[in-house]
């Protein structure tokens, strides 16, 4: 019997065949990868404004961004100075009695606000009336002493002059009456200081402002040595506020200073209010290590009482003015080079330019360099312009889109249920902003 034929490929052929398959594929998953690399690559190098390649896989037509623009200005921004503040009483003072007794009387209301001299508290005066009687009594005993001797002095002295008296008995008469006169000036002494404590009883507010809360109700027995004393009465009319300069803003803060009084804001905690309006005073005369800084005083005349003792508050000081380019806050962008802003040029082309940003406000910025006034910049969508790129002006989109042909006619129609359709042009100027 003859051997049977073997009509199939041989194993190494089909081997062989398969590794130029997976060859021919590898290299065609090379190409795509280089391919979708290169065009990546590309797109990222071409502005933003270009048109791409304009074939249907490389997005053709136009690619312009949307932008918001502004003119930057000549102007100026105030200098200010912010820093946390707190109210302090120009005049605190404490209430103390100046001699023991017993409180019989308190005139005053707790939190009203009362007159320097006003009588706010009485101590028994009886003791004191007691003690001015017997001085006065000793006074006039002694001024009767100093009186006879007096008298007996000048008759002496006629007598001596007629030879019909002694020297000794002269002379011992001349000390009698220095004596006497030096004895009726300490009982004058006496007696004022007696009456001084007998004043005393009376106790009178020694500042205008507003009396706190009582400590001592009435017959309790107050003493001079007392540290609290019967109330407190704060001055808030004036009121000051103190808070803390940086050491570098002293020179500036120095300077301003000698051209004139400086105006001084009282800001609420969210620095959204201002409460009062007034003056700086001055600066403390060292730098606190510990903080780098120096304190400040600034005084507020508080008539509407809108300002409370210890209390805090954000105090703006105002150094003056600075002159230059203004623009919007949005329109300053940093990166690494430093800071730059788009200009938009008459092609509404975006140009990245390099600037010298100065001090700001919290929606102006002061360009010191590399911008002119007139100049437009990009304030707002700036994260998708390109150097060279062309943008579209966002208050000219929904103009383009209310002159489309049709777009009356689009706009009017209504859907089915009745709820107006927009227009496709209206649409997407909407999206654009």
């Amino acid at each position: 019997m003859d051997a049977p034929t073997n009509s199939s490929t041989p194993v190494s052929d089909v081997r062989a065949s398969g590794r130029w398959r997976a060859l021919l594929l590898t290299l065609a998953l090379i190409a795509v990868l280089v391919g979708s690399a290169w065009y990546l690559v590309q797109r990222s190098r071409a502005p933003a404004g270009s048109g791409g390649g304009g074939g249907p896989g490389f997005g053709g037509g136009s690619a312009s961004v949307t932008v918001g623009v502004a003119s930057a200005v000549q102007g100026e921004l105030p200098v200010i100075v912010d820093a946390l503040g707190t109210v302090t009483a120009p005049v605190t003072v404490a209430l103390v009695p100046q001699v023991s007794g017993v409180l019989i009387e308190v005139l005053f209301t707790e939190g009203q606000h009362v007159k320097k001299g006003q009588v706010l508290a009485r101590i028994d005066p009886r003791p004191f009336q007691q003690a001015l009687a017997q001085v006065k009594g000793q006074v006039a005993k002694d001024v009767a002493q100093l009186a006879a001797a007096r008298v007996t002095l000048e008759r002496y002295q006629e007598l001596w002059k007629q030879d019909s008296v002694a020297r000794q008995t002269l002379d011992t008469q001349v000390a009698l009456v220095q004596q006497l006169e030096a004895t009726v000036q300490a009982d004058r002494a006496n007696e004022s200081v007696a009456q001084l404590n007998l004043d005393y009883t009376t106790l009178r507010a020694p500042v205008s402002g507003t009396i706190g809360l009582r400590a001592v109700d009435p017959g309790n027995l107050v003493s001079s040595s007392t540290s609290t004393g019967i109330a407190t009465v704060t001055q808030v009319q004036p009121i000051d506020v103190v808070f803390a300069v940086p050491q570098d803003r002293v020179p500036a803060v120095l300077a301003a200073q000698r051209q004139g009084t400086r105006p001084v804001a009282a800001l609420d905690r969210a620095r959204t209010r201002t409460l009062a309006q007034g003056r700086f005073l001055t600066l403390d005369n060292q730098i606190t290590t510990a903080t780098g800084t120096v304190r400040a005083k600034a005084r507020f005349d508080n008539s509407d009482g809108v300002l409370f003792p210890n209390q805090f508050v954000n105090a703006r000081l105002q150094l003056g003015n600075d002159a230059g380019v203004l623009v919007p806050v949005t329109a300053v962008r940093t990166g690494p080079q430093g800071d730059y802003v788009y200009v938009v040029d008459g092609d509404n082309m975006a140009h990245m330019r390099a600037i010298v940003r100065g001090i700001a406000s919290t929606d102006q910025v002061l360009v010191s360099q590399g911008l002119q006034a007139g100049e437009r910049v990009v304030t707002e969508g700036g994260d998708r312009v390109k150097d060279g790129g062309h943008i579209q002006l966002a208050a000219a989109a929904p103009q383009d889109a209310a002159s489309a042909p049709g777009a009356g006619r689009r706009s009017g129609r209504t859907g089915r249920g009745g709820a107006s359709v927009p227009a496709a042009g209206a649409s997407s100027a909407s999206a654009g902003r």
